[in-house]
C-alpha cells in the first residue's frame, strides 16, 4: 500500500489489540484511559477507509452499530460479536495487502482460526507454518506443481510412499485432493456456554495436568488436564493405550508440556459423561498469552478431514497438504472470467486454498460451489462435445420415414398408438432421415409401448435393407422381447433370432451364417450379441434395452459391429433429469408420457407381519376369479447373516402350507436357460397360480393375467426396482394390487416405502429414489458409466448442474473447438477423461 493510503487506514494493531483484550477478560466492555472498549471499537468503525470495496465499508458500519448497543448484548452476543470483528478485520487487511501486490493475489497461507485473526498471527513462524508461503516471498520458493512428493518439504521418500498408496504422487495430487469433511472449531466459547453435540474451541488456564496408569485396565493410561477460564472450569481427559505409554518418563513429558499457569486453546466435541461436560479426544495448543495466536491446524478453525487408507493417518496428508498448498498459487484458472463473473464463481487458486483450510464457513461454501460447478462444467462440455463429434459424423444409413413394412405393421397391430408413442416415433424417423447417426434415448414408465416404438425405427432400418439389432441386459428380457417380436415379425413374414449364452451351438452357426449372409433382418439377444464371431452383413439400427445396465464399452462394440448405425436405447427406469444430464448429456431424449388407455392404477399397500393373512385372503380371492400371482422375494438360497425368507424356502412353505390347492412356480437367476423359460411358459399358460421369484421378474416378464405382486422384505429393494416390479401387474384391464411387506421399524424404510403408496409416476419415485439412496444404488451397477466425483453430489447440487450444462452449452456455442481457451481445452483432456475413466470417450 502507498503511505497515502495507508495513513488512512486505521491502526489495524491497535484494533486487534482492543478486541484481543477484551476477549482475554472476559467481554466486559473494558475502560481505557480515554473511552470503554465499545465505544473506540464504535468510533473506529463509523469511518471506514476508502480503499475498502461498498460491501466492506457496510460491514464496517454495521459493526458500528452493533457495538452502539454492545453494553446491552448478552455474554454470548458479545463473545460472537467481537468473533465477527477480528475475522472482519483480518480479511480486509489480507485483501487489500494483496490488491497492493503486483505479482500475487492470493496468500495461500493457511488461515489463522477464525477466532483468533490477530496481528501477530500475520507475523508468526511456527515449526508447523513456517514453510508456508507468503505474499511477500519469491515464487521459486514455491513447490512445482508436478514435482514428486519425495521432494515435498517435510514428506520425503517414507511419506511418500505412504501417501501413494491413496493415489497421491505429486504436488498437483495433493491439491485436487478434496476433503471429505470438515469439523468446525473455529467458533471460540466460554466454559460456561458448552453444549453436548457442538464442535468448539475453549480457552483456559491450566490449573492442574496430571498422566497416570489407569488403575482398572494395565494396558491403558490416562491424561487429564483441568484448565479454567472466567466462568468456569473443564477436565478433559485422553486415552493412550499401549505399555509404552506406562512409562514414567514418557508421562511427565506429557506434563511438562501444559505446566500450571499456561493458557491453551483445546477443540474438540462437546460431550457428556457422569461427571459432567467434557471434549472428547481434543485437540490441545498452548498459547503464549489469553490473547495469543493459534498455530495449530487442527485446533480453533475450520479442519479438514481427508479419505484415508490403512497406514495413512489424518496428521500426514494434512501436512503434505499445507506443504503443497502455496505451489497453488501456480494453477491457471482456465474458465474465462465471462462465465466466472456472470455465475459468481471464486478464482481457482483461491478455491483450492479454502476447500483444505477455510477461513470461515462462508469461505468454505464459495470454495465448495466453484470446484462442484467444475467437476460439472467439464463433463458437461465433454459431453457436449462428443454429442457434436457424433453429429458431424457421416453415416450412409438414411432410412425413410414410411414405407410398406411400417403401413403394415400399423394395419396388423390390434391397438393404435397413444399420442405419446407417435410423438416419439416421429421424433424417431425424424432422425433416422438425417446424414447423421442417430442416438436417441427413449425413457417410459412400465407399460408405456416402447417396444412398439422401437418396432416402427426397426422395420423402417429393415425396409430400406439394413439389418437391426436388440440388446437386453437378461435373458428372460430378450426372450421375451423375442417372443414378441416373432409374434408381429410372422403377420409381416420377417424372420428373427434370438442368441443368448444358452443358444446352442448348432443353432448358434446357423444364425451366425444367416446374419453375415444378410438372411437374417432382425437379431435379439444378450450380451453375446457383442461377441467377436457375430458379423452382420449391414447393421444400420442398433436398439438397446435398459441400456444403463450394459458398460459404456459393452454399448460401443455392438454399434462398431456396424458402419455408424443408427442408435435407440430404451428405458423403464426413469430416471431425474439431474443423473439424465449426466449419464446422457450426449443424447436426445424422448419420453414416453402417457399409459395406454384402459389401465387402472395398481393399489399399492405397506403390511406388516400382523396383517399378512389380509395378504393371503386376497391371494386366494384373485385366483378364484381366475387370476395370477407374483411373490417376489431378495434371495434365492437361504443365508445364515441375514434373516430373510429366500425363494427356494418360501416356494416350499407356500406349496406344502399356505396353498396346497394351488400350483405354486418357482424362478431364479441360478436356474437354467430352459428351466427359467419352462417356469414362464408354465406361468404364462396357467398351469402354475402363483410364481415365486426373485428380481429376475423386474423386467420383461409380461402376464397380462397377473394381477397382485406380493413383495417380501421389501424394505431391501429401492423405490425404483419395487416400482419396476409393481409394473409387471396391471398390465390387463382388471383391478390390480401390490403388497409390500416389510417388518422394519426405520422410520426412514417406512417413508420411502410409503413413496410407493402416494405415486405410480416413475420420474417422481426415481426422484425421491434417487434422494433416499443416491445415485449409485438408483442405478443398480457399477457398470452405468456414473462418474466418480470427488466432491459433486446429484443430489445437494443439483441447481449447480444445471448452472453449469448451461455454461458449457454457451462456451459450444461461442468455439465448439476451444481454440479461443486452449487452456480450457487442456483441462478438459485432463478432468473429463480422469472422470469418465476414459470409457465414455468410445
Amino acid at each position: 500500500m502507498s503511505d497515502r493510503e495507508n495513513s488512512a487506514l486505521p491502526d489495524w494493531l491497535r484494533l486487534q489489540k482492543a478486541l484481543a483484550l477484551e476477549a482475554e477478560h472476559g467481554f466486559n466492555d473494558l475502560v481505557g484511559r480515554q473511552q470503554r472498549f465499545s465505544e473506540f471499537l464504535r468510533d473506529s468503525l463509523q469511518q471506514p477507509p476508502h480503499s475498502l470495496s461498498s460491501d466492506e465499508q457496510a460491514q464496517w458500519r454495521s459493526l458500528a452499530d452493533a457495538f452502539q448497543a454492545y453494553r446491552d448484548l448478552s455474554f454470548a452476543k458479545r463473545q460472537h460479536l467481537v468473533a465477527d470483528t477480528r475475522r472482519s478485520l483480518y480479511q480486509c487487511r489480507c485483501r487489500l495487502e494483496a490488491d497492493d501486490s503486483p505479482t500475487q493475489q492470493l496468500s495461500l497461507q493457511p488461515p489463522a482460526a477464525a477466532s483468533q485473526p490477530t496481528a501477530q498471527a500475520d507475523r508468526r513462524k511456527s515449526p508447523k507454518t513456517k514453510d508456508l508461503v507468503s505474499p511477500s516471498l519469491p515464487s521459486t520458493r514455491l513447490p512445482e506443481l508436478d514435482q514428486p512428493l519425495t521432494y515435498l518439504k517435510g514428506i520425503g521418500p517414507k511419506n511418500s510412499d505412504r501417501l501413494a498408496k491413496l493415489g497421491l504422487y505429486s504436488v498437483r495430487d495433493v491439491l485436487y485432493y478434496y476433503p471429505r469433511d470438515h469439523i468446525d472449531y473455529a467458533r471460540q466459547v466460554s466454559i460456561q456456554a458448552l453444549e453436548p453435540g457442538e464442535t468448539v474451541t475453549v480457552v483456559g488456564t491450566v490449573k492442574r495436568c496430571t498422566c497416570f496408569n489407569s488403575p482398572r485396565n494395565a494396558k491403558l493410561t490416562i491424561f487429564e488436564l483441568l484448565i479454567r477460564d472466567h466462568s468456569a472450569q473443564l477436565k478433559i481427559s485422553r486415552f493412550f493405550a499401549g505399555s509404552r505409554y506406562r512409562n514414567r518418563g514418557w508421562q511427565e513429558s506429557q506434563k511438562r508440556l501444559y505446566p500450571v499457569g499456561a493458557v491453551v486453546a483445546a477443540s474438540g466435541l462437546v460431550k457428556q459423561n457422569k461427571y459432567g461436560l467434557t471434549l472428547d479426544d481434543p485437540d490441545i495448543e498452548v498459547l503464549e498469552s489469553a490473547g495469543g495466536a493459534i498455530d495449530s491446524l487442527t485446533v480453533g478453525r475450520v479442519v479438514p478431514v481427508y479419505p484415508l487408507t490403512e497406514g495413512v493417518g489424518a496428521d500426514l496428508v494434512r501436512r503434505a497438504v499445507v506443504a503443497a498448498l502455496p505451489a497453488a498459487i501456480n494453477i491457471r484458472d482456465p474458465l474465462p472470467a465471462a462465465i466466472r463473473n456472470p455465475y459468481e464463481l471464486i478464482k481457482l487458486p483461491v478455491a483450492i486454498a479454502h476447500i483444505h483450510f477455510p477461513p470461515d464457513a462462508e469461505s468454505l461454501a464459495a470454495a465448495r460451489r466453484r470446484l462442484v460447478f467444475d467437476e460439472f462444467f467439464y463433463l458437461q462440455l465433454g459431453l457436449l462435445r462428443r454429442r457434436q463429434l457424433q453429429q458431424r459424423t457421416p453415416t450412409d444409413v438414411v432410412l425413410a420415414p414410411t414405407g410398406e413394412l411400417i403401413d403394415t405393421f400399423y394395419q396388423v397391430l390390434p391397438f393404435a398408438l397413444t399420442a405419446a408413442q407417435q410423438r416419439v416415433v416421429n421424433e424417431i424417423l425424424q432422425d433416422l432421415q438425417q446424414p447423421t447417426p442417430m442416438n436417441r434415448l427413449v425413457q417410459g414408465d412400465v407399460g408405456s409401448g416402447k417396444t412398439v416404438v422401437a418396432v416402427v425405427a426397426i422395420l423402417a432400418a429393415i425396409q430400406a435393407g439394413y439389418q437391426a439389432a436388440l440388446m437386453a441386459p437378461t435373458e428372460v428380457l430378450a426372450e421375451q422381447h423375442y417372443r414378441k417380436l416373432v409374434g408381429w415379425f410372422n403377420l409381416l413374414h420377417l424372420p428373427v433370432e434370438l442368441l443368448t449364452g444358452s443358444t446352442r451351438a448348432a443353432k448358434r452357426r446357423q444364425i451366425l451364417a444367416q446374419l453375415h449372409s444378410g438372411e437374417l433382418p432382425l437379431l435379439v439377444g444378450t450380451h453375446a450379441l457383442i461377441e467377436d464371431p457375430v458379423q452382420f452383413q449391414a447393421l444400420g439400427l442398433v436398439t438397446i434395452d435398459e441400456q444403463h445396465r450394459f458398460g459404456v464399452q459393452q454399448r460401443a462394440r455392438l454399434q462398431q459391429k456396424g458402419q455408424n448405425p443408427h442408435v435407440l436405447t430404451l428405458t423403464a427406469t426413469p430416471i431425474p433429469r439431474t443423473l439424465a444430464l449426466t449419464l446422457h448429456g450426449d443424447l436426445n431424449v424422448s419420453q414416453i408420457d402417457e399409459l395406454p388407455p384402459g389401465r387402472k392404477a395398481i393399489q399399492t399397500t405397506l403390511l406388516t407381519g400382523r396383517d399378512r393373512h389380509h395378504a393371503y385372503d386376497l391371494i386366494r380371492r384373485e385366483i378364484a376369479q381366475g387370476r395370477q400371482i407374483y411373490v417376489v422375494l431378495p434371495l434365492v438360497d437361504e443365508s445364515e447373516k441375514l434373516d430373510l425368507k429366500s425363494a427356494i424356502e418360501e416356494h416350499q412353505r407356500l406349496q406344502d402350507s399356505i396353498f396346497p390347492d394351488f400350483k405354486v412356480g418357482l424362478l431364479h437367476g441360478r436356474m437354467s436357460s430352459a428351466e427359467k423359460d419352462q417356469a414362464i411358459t408354465q406361468f404364462r399358460d396357467r398351469q402354475t397360480h402363483i410364481l415365486v421369484s426373485t428380481t429376475v421378474v423386474e423386467v420383461g416378464v409380461d402376464i397380462p393375467n397377473a394381477s397382485v405382486m406380493l413383495i417380501e422384505h421389501a424394505e431391501r429393494f429401492g423405490l425404483s426396482q419395487l416400482h419396476q416390479l409393481r409394473g409387471r401387474v396391471g398390465r390387463g384391464a382388471d383391478q390390480s394390487y401390490c403388497l409390500l411387506m416389510s417388518a422394519t421399524k426405520n422410520e426412514t424404510a417406512i417413508q420411502r416405502l410409503k413413496v410407493l403408496e402416494q405415486s405410480q409416476d416413475g420420474f417422481f419415485i426415481s426422484e425421491m429414489d434417487l434422494r433416499f439412496r443416491g445415485p449409485g444404488q438408483v442405478l443398480g451397477t457399477r457398470q452405468s458409466g456414473l462418474p466418480d466425483f470427488a466432491l459433486a453430489s446429484l443430489v445437494e447440487d443439483q441447481d449447480v448442474l444445471v448452472l453449469a450444462r448451461t455454461a458449457a452449452e454457451q462456451i459450444i456455442a461461442e468455439d465448439s473447438t476451444l481454440e479461443l481457451w486452449p487452456w480450457l481445452q487442456a483441462e478438459l483432456d485432463r478432468r473429463y477423461q480422469k472422470l469418465m475413466g476414459g470409457a465414455i470417450l468410445t
